[in-house]
């Protein structure tokens, strides 16, 4: 034992990057189920800020990287800098009220739905049974489109502990100079749970806050927020919000769900780009790119990511929903064209043609879930219509932007 310490010190003093004086770096580690947080963060000199329960996972505070010898030797497995994420950038084109005696869901009649008839899937199915867990930023609880829509959340946010920090790697998407521009974190959760809610009225929306009030969340908590779904019964994740640069945290996440047959759905990103944006990018995720319905050629919104990895797409440009206050608003976005795809998942949790492997496993013994098959849903009439009738639009997003550069075909202008 004196060996093995006297090595691990020698190892610190030559492995660890250490600056006199720097300041402490968020470090996410994942140990091995023998080894000891408390005995890696005292020879490290770190303190243990948060943990993730039951994935051995740990966000740390320490004064330096330990070196992939050290780090080996005391079983962490994997370790990486809790980095920044933040809520993607969009515009408002205008905020209305409507009268009290007008009903609240409105506005799933608008043109962009109608197109892809939503209103006529609802016979069939109308996600009665489903839980969609949303990891987003706060919700307007008391927006009358949202009652009897909600079920119980978590606030990230509000209980983080003290010291939980995340180096800032802000990624903003593409955006327009046109619209108002506002703080990402106002009325982005209440507008992707308005479309939710409109979309499969009868599933309940499971809010989980990982964004705080300027938008920013990290790496960490994300990964928290998933694993949370998961264990609290979600069916459905979404995930309107990416980073470009893949990280084990979320990925151990995203692979922890899809185990438990979790439907995980996740938006392309906005900055009119090939490069994959992550969660989108993993495997078994499925990818919502946005297109432009205005004109009825269903074209590739100026804004929309694109690539092989996209795995269908939705209207995302000037879709109506809710707003914070009441209020209902026009928005543009991959964020806004993520929830409609629920409306297939939610309903009956379906295996549309071309569904990841992940999701072709028998439901969890842990967690109670009912999938219908592609034979009864072909039954009931859905899968050539609402899957088939996208495919050639998400061969096409493959493809990526026309040679004006301005998306395929001729894509209008829009907010990111």
């Amino acid at each position: 034992m004196t060996g093995r310490r006297a090595f691990l010190t020698l190892s610190l003093i030559l492995g660890l990057s250490f600056n006199a004086g720097a300041q402490s770096l968020p470090l996410i580690v994942q140990v091995s189920p023998s080894a000891n947080i408390t005995v890696i963060a005292s020879t490290i000199g770190a303190t243990v800020i948060d943990s993730i329960p039951g994935a051995n996972t740990y966000l740390l505070n320490t004064p330096a990287v330990p070196s992939a010898a050290v780090a080996s030797a005391l079983g962490i497995q994997w370790m990486e800098l809790n980095t920044g994420v933040s809520l993607p950038n969009f515009a408002v084109f205008g905020i209305v009220s409507v009268p009290g005696t007008t009903a609240s869901d409105w506005y799933k009649y608008q043109p962009a739905w109608q197109v892809i008839q939503a209103q006529q899937a609802l016979p069939y199915s109308n996600g009665q049974g489903t839980v969609i867990a949303d990891i987003n930023s706060l919700v307007d609880y008391r927006h009358p489109v949202l009652a009897d829509h909600l079920t119980s959340g978590y606030d990230f946010v509000a209980s983080k502990p003290a010291g939980s920090a995340a180096l800032d790697q802000s990624e903003a998407g593409f955006l327009d100079a046109t619209g108002l521009l506002v703080n990402p974190a106002y009325s982005h959760g209440t507008l992707c749970a308005g479309v939710m809610a409109a979309i499969a009225p009868r599933s309940m929306i499971m809010p989980l806050r990982a964004f705080d009030d300027h938008g920013q969340s990290d790496l960490f908590t994300i990964a928290k927020a998933i694993r949370y779904a998961v264990q609290h019964g979600a069916h459905v994740i979404n995930m309107s919000f990416g980073v470009t640069s893949a990280s084990n945290s979320i990925q151990g996440a995203i692979q922890y769900a899809q185990q438990n047959n979790v439907l995980l759905v996740a938006s392309a990103g906005n900055s009119n780009t090939s490069v994959p944006q992550y969660p989108a990018a993993y495997g078994g995720v499925m990818a919502s790119a946005a297109t432009d319905l205005l004109d009825k050629k269903d074209k590739k919104a100026a804004f929309s990511n694109y690539g092989s990895y996209i795995f269908v797409d939705a209207p995302g440009v000037n879709i109506i929903s809710a707003y914070p206050g009441g209020y209902y608003s026009i928005v543009s976005g991959t964020s806004f064209s993520a929830p409609p795809r629920r409306r297939l998942l939610s309903f009956g949790l379906c295996e549309p043609v071309g569904l990841p492997i992940p999701y072709r496993r028998a439901p969890s013994t842990s967690i109670r879930r009912t999938p219908v098959t592609k034979t009864s849903l072909a039954t009931a009439g859905l899968t050539c219509s609402m899957q088939s009738s996208r495919t050639r639009d998400r061969n096409n997003l493959e493809s990526g932007p026309s040679p004006s550069g301005r998306g395929r075909r001729d894509s209008q202008r829009a907010p990111g």
